[in-house]
């Protein structure tokens, strides 16, 4: 089945065409239809699996010309609205829709240029809609189609209140779409006030992680934490890693010490300015930068293109943050490897992400890195053999788990 299939515009099938993609994935395929026909939409997905393109491509059809703002587009945080924001502009690239994204850390003159000018698609973080609102300079009164993107990340960063403001802001006859990797309670009850009879789609398992991602544990000593790291790094065969960490300050200093080391190394969280983020961001999709080492910021939602590798340095405070993190490997039906460092202290959160996924996760060790004992060897089982994409003696191993 083609977009044109499922009723997409020519003119934005055009747009999609010229990135690439010339068949839907499964909840743009179920998805799509349902917001054509105006209906309200609940979709639950895998990261990876073009939630974006979900929604903007039925509204960006429906909208066809130019006009009032008609469409808002909530996201939780500034990275995910200049994302989205960049998406829409490439869809409607052959069109006459107008997209404008709306955050704060910036100042305000460029923003209210845009309102004055008129747009018909408001991509927007909850703090500085309501910011531009109480100033008098936007209304919501002809808002269509409003869409709460990536709503469990809201609900964790606290921006519920918000959100419910701006919904009572909005006209009662509106379209509402609602998008978000896991339904949890909070959000469940918002979807009873938020929506009328909607539809649920649902792709895959809420807990599952992506079937194109292989990872694994990776037992060491925590005073050979960077030591592996760098050792893993220097023995994959990789196009472009993210790092995750825990901290800010241990972002900062990974990135340091691997700079030292002649990594082509960026890092990204949030005490960065917005200057520095965009800089961050950009050049690691450029392949100016090969490694990017960043804080949970960049778990949820980004969508960059070609990451072949996640390494978790630090395992995430939160099991569901586990399947984000390594999320941002395996997207777009491609195949990628995460390796999670763990030391004995963390046992526990390792049992707790098994728990949450539903899978015994492979304990692994790198041939050749001269160890010191941890007690979690006790859990490896089996030899010690290279997995795919490590350099071994005689080049590459043939398989996951060796020849």
């Amino acid at each position: 089945m083609s977009f044109l299939d499922l009723g997409v515009q020519e003119l934005v099938v055009h747009g999609v065409q010229s990135l690439g993609f010339s068949e839907p994935t499964p909840i743009q395929e179920k998805c799509i239809p349902l917001i054509l026909q105006g209906k309200d939409v609940v979709g639950s997905a895998q990261t990876g699996t073009g939630k974006t393109a979900a929604f903007a491509l039925p509204i960006l059809t429906r909208l066809g010309k130019r006009g009032a703002a008609r469409c808002l587009v909530l996201e939780p945080t500034r990275e995910l609205a200049i994302q989205v924001e960049t998406a829409f502009q490439y869809y409607a690239r052959f069109t006459e829709i107008e997209i404008g994204v709306f955050y704060g850390g910036v100042g305000y003159d460029r923003q209210k240029k845009l309102l004055d000018y008129g747009i018909d698609i408001m991509v927007a973080t909850p703090g500085r809609l309501l910011d531009l609102y109480e100033q008098g300079l936007l209304k919501l009164g002809s808002i269509e189609v409003l869409v709460l993107d990536e709503v469990d990340r809201m609900v964790d960063m606290g921006f519920l209140p918000d959100v419910r403001r701006i919904v009572q802001l909005c006209p009662v006859s509106r379209q509402t779409l609602l998008f978000s990797a896991t339904i949890p309670p909070e959000i469940e009850s918002l979807c009873s006030w938020v929506l009328k009879d909607p539809e649920i789609v649902e792709i895959g398992e809420r807990r599952s992680v992506a079937g194109t991602v292989t990872h694994a544990f990776y037992p060491v000593a925590a005073t050979q934490k960077f030591d592996l790291l760098v050792s893993l790094l220097e023995q994959t065969h990789y196009e472009s890693v993210i790092v995750f960490t825990r901290t800010k300050h241990a972002a900062d200093n990974i990135s340091d010490r691997l700079k030292r080391l002649n990594h082509s190394v960026t890092v990204l969280h949030s005490d960065r300015s917005q200057k520095d983020r965009i800089h961050a961001l950009e050049g690691f999709k450029s392949g100016k930068y090969e490694v990017l080492v960043a804080t949970d910021i960049a778990a949820r939602g980004l969508d960059i293109a070609g990451v072949t590798h996640v390494i978790n340095y630090d395992i995430p405070l939160h099991p569901e943050d586990y399947v984000h993190r390594i999320g941002r490997t395996g997207r777009a039906e491609q195949v990628g490897d995460a390796f999670t460092l763990a030391i004995a202290e963390e046992l526990k959160a390792m049992l707790d992400i098994e728990r949450f996924v539903g899978q015994k996760i492979p304990r692994q060790k790198l041939a050749g890195f001269k160890y010191v004992y941890t007690a979690l060897f006790e859990e490896v089982k089996g030899p010690v053999r290279p997995v795919k994409g490590f350099r071994t003696s005689r080049g590459y191993s043939f398989g996951r788990y060796g020849r």
